[in-house]
């Protein structure tokens, strides 16, 4: 027995040291940079590289994180619908008072789920669409160079989850960002790295990634079947063709008319 606890007790040592060693390696200090105009400037061109106007008018988003927590958020209303387990929360993000709960399909008053729902948003929502957020209330702005080349660096000051996390972002020569490292409360290691190339199209005209890759252990996130669409502005245009019969439109072969007198084929 003695022999077993000797055994065990050296192996718990050397996890300590290595684990010491991995932090001591890939550890980093987040660096320093300058707040003002030039870093306002960089952060804007990135927000035009990733569409920010379409962005500012989808409607709806949705997704799935790690396979877990299910997403569709109907962003101008504030409203987003979560499942995970046996739990559906639809949670109103600037009022979670009236939020509802439900366990396995029935109204609860469980209040603890929505704190619950609102602490996997603030996170699954940040992995989505996080470089959308850079001008967020709370937000600092610094300019850093990396590599050579100016990068963006993000803090929170306030708002989500874990106020005072900090972000840089890493961009292409399009300004759009391919990985950010971040230093932040529930990792101890700063500087871990993770991707942000893995972009998709929507139909709202934005780009959201599909899954990140991080430099920890080589970890993956996957977003699922990322969607932003605008489902009202699509239900109106879907009728103002069916009132021109678009259908028809589509099957004409010639066109005859005339423009100030001259008559056009």
């Amino acid at each position: 027995m003695k022999k077993l606890f000797k055994f065990i007790g050296i192996i718990l040592l050397l996890l300590i040291v290595a684990g010491g060693l991995y932090y001591f390696i890939n550890n980093e200090p987040i660096p320093k940079g300058k707040q003002g105009k030039e870093a306002d400037a960089l952060a804007t061109k990135m927000l035009h590289a990733l569409n920010i106007d379409d962005y500012k008018n989808t409607e709806v988003l949705k997704w799935n994180f790690r396979g877990e927590h299910s997403y569709r958020w109907y962003k101008q209303e504030n409203i987003v619908h979560i499942s995970w387990a046996n739990y559906k929360v639809t949670l109103h993000t600037t009022d979670p008072k009236k939020s509802e709960v439900y366990v396995d399909g029935e109204l609860s008053e469980n209040t603890e789920l929505v704190k619950q729902a609102q602490d996997f948003f603030n996170n699954d929502s940040f992995w989505l669409i996080a470089p959308y957020k850079v001008f967020d209330s709370g937000t600092e702005r610094r300019i850093v160079k990396h590599e050579g080349k100016d990068a963006l660096l993000i803090t929170y000051t306030s708002g989500g989850s874990t106020p005072g996390d900090s972000y840089l972002w890493i961009l292409d020569d399009n300004y759009l960002p391919t990985s950010f490292k971040m230093w932040t409360s529930i990792i101890p290691i700063g500087g871990v790295a993770a991707t942000w190339s893995d972009l998709k199209n929507t139909a709202s005209g934005i780009k959201l990634p599909t899954k990140h890759t991080l430099s920890l252990f080589g970890m993956e996130i996957n977003m699922g079947d990322v969607k932003a669409y605008n489902e009202k502005a699509d239900e109106l245009a879907d009728k103002i063709l069916k009132a021109i019969k678009h259908k028809s439109y589509k099957k004409t072969r010639y066109l005859e008319w005339s423009f100030a007198g001259k008559k056009i084929f």
